[in-house]
Formats: C-alpha cells, sequence, structure tokens
C-alpha cells in the first residue's frame, strides 16, 4: 500500500440514497475510484485504510442527505466541507455520471475553489425540524380546507366569491348545511382531516414557544421589525440564526435566494427574476413581513415607492424585504435594537392592487 505520508489527499464524494461515488486526488493525479456502500462508517474505513497516513480532505454536496456524514466525518479528524451545488463549476459537456461528479468535486477541492455552506448546530437542526413540520402541515390544512370550499361550490352550498376563512368555527357550523349523502360524508372526512392537523400545528406551537424562551434574545431581535411575530421569528431563528455567519449583506441575499439572476453576453448585461435559492419559507415571510413594514416605516416606504415608480410592485417588495432584513442582520452585529421611523398612516402610492391594475391596462393596451 502506498505511502501517503506528509501529502494531502483530496477526495470528491457523490452522494446518493444506496452509494457513494469515490475520486481521490494526490498531487494533481486521480489514484482512486470507487463506488461504496451508502454507510458513513464504511466510508470512514476506507478512507482510513487507504489514505490514513496523509492527511484527508472531503468534500460532498448539500443535499438530501443533510450534515450527517459531515460530522461523522469530522469526528474521525477527516476534514470535510459541505459546497452548495450551484457553487461548484459546471462544464460543458452533456455527459453526467456519478464518476464524473465526484471527479468534479475533487478537482475543485483540490484546487481551492469550493466553500462550505453554513453548518448548523445540531440543537439548531433539531429546533429547525419542528418548524419545518409546521410548515408542512399548515400547507396540509390549507390544501384540505380549499378542497372543502370547492366541494360545497361543486354542490352550490356557497357562491364562488365566498372568502371567509377556514376556521374552527366555520368547520364546525359546515353541519348546519343540507347535504346529500355521499357529499356530507365527504365534508366530514375532509373536516375530520382538517381538525387533526389543526391539533397538530397547535402542538407544535407550544413546542415553538419552549424553543422562544430559550432563544429569548434572537427571537427579540427578529420580532423588533414590523411585520415579524412569534412564530415568524421562530422559524427565521432556526433558519438563519443570529446571521453572524455571513460576511456581508450580498452572501446573506445569496443565501436567501434574494440575488437577481444575471445574463451577460459582450457589453450586455440583464438582470432577471431572483435566483429563489435557499428555503421558500424564509423569502415568503420576510415578503409578508415588507408588506406590513411600508405601512409604518417612513424610510421602508420610500424605498417601495420609488422604486414601483419605476420597475413594479414586485420587486419593490422584494427590495424592501432585502432592507428589512439587513437592518436585522446589522441589529446582530452592532447588539442595538431595531428602529424604524414610525408613521401614523401610510398612503402608498403605488400599492399591490393599484399596481396589478397598471400592468392589466397596459397588457390591453399592447393586444389592441
Amino acid at each position: 500500500m502506498k505511502d501517503y505520508n506528509g501529502k494531502t489527499i483530496f477526495v470528491g464524494i457523490d452522494v446518493h440514497k444506496k452509494t457513494y461515488s469515490v475520486t481521490a486526488i494526490c498531487d494533481g493525479c486521480i489514484i482512486k475510484r470507487d463506488t461504496l456502500k451508502a454507510e458513513p462508517e464504511g466510508l470512514i474505513f476506507y478512507l482510513k485504510k487507504r489514505f490514513g497516513s496523509g492527511k484527508i480532505k472531503t468534500a460532498y454536496e448539500a443535499g438530501f442527505c443533510g450534515f450527517h456524514l459531515h460530522r461523522s466525518l469530522e469526528a474521525t479528524g477527516i476534514e470535510n466541507i459541505v459546497v452548495h451545488a450551484a457553487g461548484i463549476e459546471v462544464s460543458n459537456t452533456r455527459v453526467k455520471t456519478d464518476k464524473r461528479d465526484s471527479l468534479k468535486i475533487a478537482a475543485h477541492l483540490s484546487e481551492g475553489k469550493l466553500r462550505s455552506v453554513h453548518i448548523p448546530t445540531v440543537e439548531q437542526e433539531d429546533n429547525r425540524t419542528v418548524t419545518r413540520l409546521r410548515d408542512t402541515f399548515s400547507r396540509e390544512r390549507t390544501r384540505i380546507g380549499n378542497q372543502i370550499k370547492s366541494l360545497l361550490f361543486l354542490h352550490g352550498l356557497i357562491p364562488a366569491d365566498n372568502k371567509k376563512k377556514v376556521s374552527l368555527a366555520w368547520i364546525k357550523g359546515l353541519s348546519k348545511f343540507e347535504m346529500t349523502p355521499g357529499v356530507r360524508l365527504a365534508i366530514e372526512m375532509l373536516s375530520a382531516m382538517w381538525l387533526e392537523f389543526d391539533s397538530k400545528i397547535k402542538e407544535i406551537d407550544m413546542e415553538i414557544k419552549k424553543q422562544a424562551i430559550k432563544d429569548c434574545a434572537i427571537d427579540a431581535t427578529y420580532q423588533a421589525a414590523s411585520g415579524i411575530g412569534p412564530t415568524s421569528a421562530r422559524v427565521l431563528a432556526n433558519e438563519l440564526g443570529h446571521l453572524q455567519q455571513f460576511k456581508n449583506e450580498r452572501q446573506l441575499f445569496s443565501y436567501i435566494g434574494f440575488t437577481p439572476s444575471e445574463h451577460s453576453s459582450g457589453e450586455h448585461t440583464r438582470q432577471g427574476h431572483i435566483t429563489k435559492q435557499g428555503k421558500p419559507i424564509v423569502r415568503k415571510i420576510l415578503v409578508q413581513a415588507a408588506w406590513v413594514a411600508i405601512r409604518h416605516d417612513k424610510e421602508l416606504q420610500a424605498i417601495y415607492e420609488r422604486i414601483a415608480a419605476k420597475s413594479g410592485a414586485k420587486r419593490a417588495i422584494i427590495a424592501v424585504a432585502r432592507r428589512l432584513i439587513g437592518r436585522i442582520r446589522a441589529c446582530f452585529r452592532t447588539g442595538e435594537p431595531y428602529k424604524a421611523q414610525k408613521i401614523e398612516r401610510a398612503t402608498l402610492k403605488f400599492n399591490k392592487t393599484s399596481q396589478n391594475k397598471k400592468q392589466r391596462t397596459h397588457k390591453d393596451k399592447l393586444v389592441a
């Protein structure tokens, strides 16, 4: 067996559910390529047995496998990084295989081109599981509520423009409707599912309150911003933490997915829609908070009105959301509380409804 004493071995790992595709590079040459069973213990044994005399550095793409493999490698002294898939240079070849992917990761690792994503603590990842579960259950509850309303409308029991919110009281009131046996059975079954998810969400909310008490300082900083309540603050705290892992706002916006996509060729540069990387729930919370903030903060309202007049409501509200999370990051860095230039009553020149009407009128003119 070759002695790698004093040398560094760079190992790229292409992770799949059942297999690990492994490529090792040393001194610019490929020294080993293998496919292993997807077990961290087996991979560690393999690396130690073949390259144990040298310094082992590994990397794999962030994905479904999470950070368990990373922690297992680090615990045994193997230096590992988890990289974002979008951060790996893509070649123009049309051939894509596991071996090629692992080779690409190993080569970029040996050239120092890869940067690790932020690795959350075990506690933060555990807390994150709870808030993500709540989001999943909330979406399911909403889906079932929409099915109930759709079924009622289908049988003429409610009008098409019914705007009543699906709530516990509304669900209980469905028993007063006169229905055929089949429709009643379907409504009762769907209502039972809605009530089950509603009950589970309330249980999760109790757990979220316990998390908030433990991390009261972080939660207080998030909640000080307009539009961010207790549940939203907990989601942001679990997903983003204290924001100190981001060296600048550009990294923060890129992580959230608030960075505009760009297509450049020659002298022409065109920026498109935001990249939408990261968790959608984070963007959703920040955008919702931005709509509230422009009604309470003079500076944010001015930013919204200025950009909306030129580029439309959607781009304007994204800009406000960027500024909002940027301010929150500054609060964490300086330790100072969030301060808004409060206004008694906000009068928006370019609110969401008027902007949509303006866009529809413009489209009608083009069609005419």
